[in-house]
């Protein structure tokens, strides 16, 4: 099959979302979709996809044009949309789930359980897919109900598949397994278009390139003549910085302690966890998926217990029994997966900006508004956040953004440390970049600031120094020419230094 999307073009009053846009996907190709969070990758899709039409261009598949109007209309055609937020349902099995909105019945009006099944159990064998139809899909982990989604999509003949973000919660070896997935796709002669921010993913499996900005169609072209730093200029339009954007303090320039940790042991995440964080540092804590820096720093904040340890906060001994008892003693935590933890989805973007504060701001429980709408307005020019008015919904935003309003309500509350679980994760290149210059400054204010984060390459451009967790303990510390990416894997594997290992204290 190959589609074909010639001058499309689609607004939205007056904002011109996709400006004349053309290309073509041909089956047996991996064509990545590039660009920043708001450049009409979704909007482009979703026409494609039936979800939306476009308001002049056309769609033509094999040489015949063709017109969706709905996304059955689309998916009849050949065309599957695999989004972001998977559609299963957890309490139903597999191969039930394989056919949700298109079950088989029995000629007597029941569901044909069997044939369901065994259909199940053909597909996966044809793609290789070891599992077993009859297992719950909410046993399942996240990349093995990517690849349910994935053969589903196959179940409907589909010859073009597209995978919004289909790695941005999975683990590296959850990745391999989909990339495994997506090359036995290719050889069956499915089209893949892969949207992405992670440019080394697209590198790694992808073909050919297409580069939205703004709307418009920047670049095209074959991925084995670019690299990934010119996929990052195209995206948002000048050189974006690949160096370390820190100048490792010495021991002299940095101020009073604010946290040590010493011997902090919980019963199943981590154990004898030591160090301290000084005033002006940032530190990084890496590792792979379940080492057990989340949970740490959670009980560092009161959303999580310990067994056993002390936590010294300002050269005091505090138990933090609850998250606003951490935020009195100027913690602040922001966590990761923001569309579970961080947003409030049917508020507002001022509600989510302030709703940390709303006790700070308050008098006999009436809240001081104009004292919140104040900070806000400082919030919103020092993060140089992109939003319409301050009622609209927090998800009419970017992803970029609304990671901005969850740094903006913590940083209203004037935290002394400031802990940010994978600060980045689904958020573009270019507000990938403000974000590190706001950690910088306010590492430069005086804030201790600790960056949670599965890549390296964040913690090495970002980071002073940085501890490297391995199944719950402290594998090492890094710093200077240590702190680069073959040092940090090799801890986060639980490998040792080639120098003499430090005593972890920071």
């Amino acid at each position: 099959m190959k589609i074909e999307m010639n001058n499309i073009r689609k607004s939205f009053g007056s904002n011109d979302v996709i400006k004349d846009v053309s290309f073509s996907v041909e089956g047996g190709e991996i064509t990545a979709l590039l660009g920043e969070n708001g450049a009409g990758k979704s909007t482009l899709m979703n026409i494609l996809g039936g979800v939306l039409q476009a308001d002049t261009g056309s769609i033509v598949i094999d040489g015949k044009e063709v017109h969706f109007k709905t996304p059955a209309e689309s998916l009849e055609a050949g065309i599957a949309f695999i989004h972001q937020e998977l559609n299963l349902i957890n309490d139903l099995p597999i191969y039930e789930n394989m056919f949700l909105g298109r079950e088989i019945k029995t000629k007597y009006g029941s569901l044909d359980l069997k044939k369901m099944y065994d259909q199940t159990a053909e597909m996966f064998e044809r793609m290789n897919v070891d599992l077993d139809p009859n297992k719950m899909v909410g046993d399942l982990d996240a990349s093995y109900k990517q690849i349910v989604e994935i053969c589903r999509a196959m179940m409907t003949n589909a010859s073009i598949i597209i995978m919004d973000e289909p790695t941005t919660s999975l683990t590296d070896s959850e990745i391999e397994r989909v990339f495994k997935m997506m090359k036995t796709m290719q050889e069956h002669n499915v089209g893949i278009i892969f949207i992405s921010h992670k440019l080394n993913e697209v590198m790694q499996i992808c073909n050919r390139y297409l580069v939205l900005r703004d709307g418009n169609l920047v670049s095209r072209g074959n991925v084995s003549d670019v690299t990934t730093k010119d996929l990052a200029s195209y995206m948002v339009g000048y050189d974006v910085r690949t160096e370390s954007l820190r100048r490792h303090k010495e021991t002299d320039e940095i101020g009073e302690e604010v946290l040590r940790v010493e011997g902090l042991t919980n019963d199943h995440h981590f154990r004898d966890i030591s160090f301290s964080i000084k005033a002006g540092e940032i530190v990084g804590v890496t590792g792979l998926l379940g080492d057990g820096r989340s949970e740490l720093f959670q009980a560092i904040f009161g959303a999580n217990k310990y067994i056993s340890g002390k936590v010294f906060f300002n050269g005091k001994e505090v138990k933090v029994k609850s998250t606003w008892q951490a935020i009195k003693e100027g913690i602040a935590y922001l966590p990761r997966n923001r569309k579970e933890n961080g947003i409030v989805k049917d508020m507002d973007i001022f509600e989510n900006a302030s709703i940390v504060t709303w006790p700070m701001f308050s008098k006999h429980g009436v809240i001081n508004t104009e004292k919140h709408r104040q900070k806000f307005d400082e919030q919103r020019n020092a993060l140089r956040l992109k939003m319409g008015a301050m009622t609209d919904n927090i998800t009419s935003l970017s992803g970029g953004n609304q990671q901005k309003v969850v740094l903006s309500k913590w940083l209203a509350a004037n935290p002394r440390l400031l802990i940010l679980d994978n600060p980045t994760q689904g958020v573009d290149v270019g507000a990938k970049e403000d974000i590190y210059d706001i950690i910088i400054k306010l590492a430069e204010e005086n804030i201790a600031v600790v960056v949670l984060s599965s890549e390296a390459q964040e913690i090495i451009r970002v980071c002073d120094r940085s501890l490297v967790m391995y199944h719950g303990a402290i594998q090492g510390e890094v710093k200077d020419e240590e702190m680069n990416e073959h040092t940090i894997m090799n801890l986060a594997t639980g490998g040792e230094k080639d120098v003499e290992r430090s005593e972890h204290q920071i």
